[in-house]
């Protein structure tokens, strides 16, 4: 308690909440602020989910809609347990496995080069195919303009039958 000089107590007014608009208009903001934050978040699409790829194919290049260069590779990464053939602008293209590259019909030695072929080749050991537009391939480079990209793809143990289609564009420049 505090005093004045002749010992008269001096009280102390206390500080009285009134209603405060602004206070509230404000709080009001920055609550709708957050639950819009909020929403936005939630309702966002990205990576593998906007990218519409069946989930046996975990990542292709090019993708839908990109556009690349003429000699450019074409990449469809599936995951374990697939096999694959590769249509480009309806062409079949013939397929290679990795595993059957050497004469001998052995696989090659870690590091050894191996010569690729000018097909589509599938890699079992990581589930890839791929094809790189070269000379004495069925396509040599790709014209300018829109491509369409085609894999069919099954499970292994189901065998080749039960396939199922996955169908996307590129373009070229």
């Amino acid at each position: 308690m505090t005093t004045t000089p002749g010992n008269e107590p001096i009280l102390k007014k206390s500080k009285s909440w009134s209603f405060d608009v602004q206070r509230l208009f404000t709080s009001l903001a920055i609550a709708i602020g957050i639950l819009f934050i909020i929403f936005g978040v939630r309702a966002s699409r990205t990576g593998r989910d906007e990218s519409g790829l069946p989930t046996a194919i975990e990542r292709m290049s090019p993708a839908n809609g990109d556009r690349v260069l003429r000699q450019s590779q074409i990449i469809v990464d599936f995951a374990e347990g697939y096999e694959a053939t590769l249509f480009i602008d309806g062409i079949e293209l013939p397929v290679t496995r990795l595993d059957e590259l050497t004469s001998s019909g052995q696989q090659a030695a870690p590091g050894a080069q191996v010569e690729l072929p000018a097909t589509a080749v599938f890699d079992p050991g990581n589930f890839i195919i791929s094809f790189q537009p070269q000379s004495g391939a069925m396509i040599e480079e790709f014209t300018q303009g829109e491509h369409e990209g085609k894999v069919n793809y099954w499970k292994i143990v189901d065998g080749r039958e039960k396939y199922r289609t996955y169908i996307w564009k590129f373009d070229t420049d």
